[in-house]
Parts: structure tokens; sequence; C-alpha cells
């Protein structure tokens, strides 16, 4: 990139994660693709009292995800039991440690597909767009996420505090490493399997969000952002405090940056 230092220089707009080398376009809607060898997926939901909404999502799981693991974060509710009746073929994993973190890498050390998406539980995100993301997956890229702020996205459910708060978050991260992100804060995405390992993820709350996409920027992934729309929590209040958690975003994303790793937390067996 152009030393933006000298005043002289024209400043080169940072490029967008969707726009690539060899990028497919991004459009709303757009159908998967039917390959010939499809790839398995593994659907990851953290849940922790959820068991109101999780009637709906689970309900609303399309066709081609082939393994769906719900990861109970120690409810005290009937998460578990709703689970196992809307969709028996679901396996309940107990969470390993606190935070939602904590939650997905739990799932991710038993998903056994070849695609992982993971999706929150409270009914926030459309199940019926992960055909979209895996159409990402199975045409070149290796991690998809999605986006509120990229053409045919949105959000019915952004605060303003949150939406301030993920626009400095970007706007750091682009500075950082040299890319414009619209969303940074967003916990709909998807990745191979495969990638694990590169990602090597240590974190325990709602911050693994920005470790997952700072540390696919860092291993050079082909990274893809996909319209997403953000539903209203169908009930219930969330586990997210904006302020606690923006912090702690922030401090994943300058560590990240400056290459320091934290110790890992306990593994389950």
């Amino acid at each position: 990139m152009h030393d933006t230092t000298h005043a002289t220089h024209p400043k080169r707009p940072l490029p967008r994660i969707a726009e690539l080398p060899g990028a497919a376009p991004v459009r709303a809607g757009q159908a998967p693709a039917d390959p010939v060898s499809r790839d398995r997926v593994t659907l990851v939901v953290p849940a922790r009292n959820e068991a109101r909404n999780l009637p709906w999502v689970l309900q609303q799981i399309p066709e081609g995800v082939d393994e769906v693991l719900l990861i109970d974060g120690d409810s005290t509710d009937a998460t578990s039991l709703i689970t196992r009746r809307y969709l028996p073929a679901a396996r309940v994993i107990p969470q390993c440690g606190p935070g939602k973190g904590s939650a997905l890498r739990t799932g991710f050390r038993h998903a056994t597909g070849d695609i992982i998406v993971t999706i929150d539980a409270d009914g926030s995100m459309s199940p019926h767009e992960i055909p979209h993301y895996v159409h990402f997956l199975s045409n070149g890229y290796d991690f998809v996420k999605g986006s509120r702020f990229v053409g045919g996205g949105g959000s019915l459910d952004l605060t303003a505090v949150r939406s301030l708060g993920n626009h400095a978050l970007m706007a750091l991260v682009s500075r950082l490493y040299g890319y414009r992100l619209t969303d940074l804060c967003y916990g709909f995405c998807a990745f191979r399997r495969c990638f694990l390992e590169h990602l090597d993820l240590r974190s325990t709350g709602f911050e693994i969000e920005a470790e997952m996409i700072v540390r696919a920027l860092r291993a050079g992934l082909r990274i893809a952002e996909v319209p997403s729309l953000e539903l209203p929590r169908r009930s219930g209040r969330s586990n997210l405090n904006a302020l606690r958690d923006g912090r702690r975003v922030l401090r994943t994303v300058l560590r990240e940056h400056a290459g320091a790793r934290p110790e890992r937390a306990g593994e389950d067996a």
C-alpha cells in the first residue's frame, strides 16, 4: 500500500474482503451451487437458557446440514430437552468453561463436517441463510462471515451503542490489517474445518468472533463477507454486555496484531 504519511501521494482505498481478486459477486438470495461431491456441514449452536427460542431455530435448519451440535452452557431451563424433542438427531454437548467462546470451541472440537457453520440460538440469525455461506465455501473461499452492512444485509435489533462500537472496531481492524471490513461483531460465519489448527482459537467470551476474523486474516485465508439480516431476539434477554464485551474485543484486536497469544483455556476430554 502507498505510504499515507506523504501528503503528495494519493491514498489508495483499502480493499474490501468481498472484493479480493477473483471474488464472486455477493448478491442477496443467490442460489447455492450444486457440486458433484458435496461437503458435509456441521452446524454449531451455542445455547444457554434458550428453550423458548430453540423450536423456531431448529425447525428452520435447511437440508444440506448434516450434523447439528447444540452446546449447552449449563442451562437451568429445558434447553436440552427442547433440542431433543424438536430435532432428535442433534447432539447435545455440555459446554466446557464459561462464555460464548468456550461454547464455540467445544463445538469445534466435536464437529466432524468438512464445513463448520455457527449461529446463535436466540432466533436473531435465520438458518435459511446457511446455503449462501456454504455456496461461497464451495466456490473457492476458506472463511465466510455474515455482514449486516453490505447490500442485502441489515439489522432489526442493533442499538446505537453497539453500532457505534462496531464501526469503531471495524475502522481499527481496517487500519491494522489493511482490509476494509463492514462487520466485526457478528457471530454468523462458516469456515472449513481443516483450518481450525491455523485459527488456533483461545478466546472464552464474545470476543471469539473478532479473534476468528483477525486470525483468518493473519493466516492468509480467502475471506468473503455475505449479506445477513439480524432479527430481533425472539424472547428473553441477551447475555451480551456491550461495554464489557466491547473492551474484550478491543483487547483481542490489539493483542492479535501485536502477535501475543494468551494461555490456552482448559480443554474438555
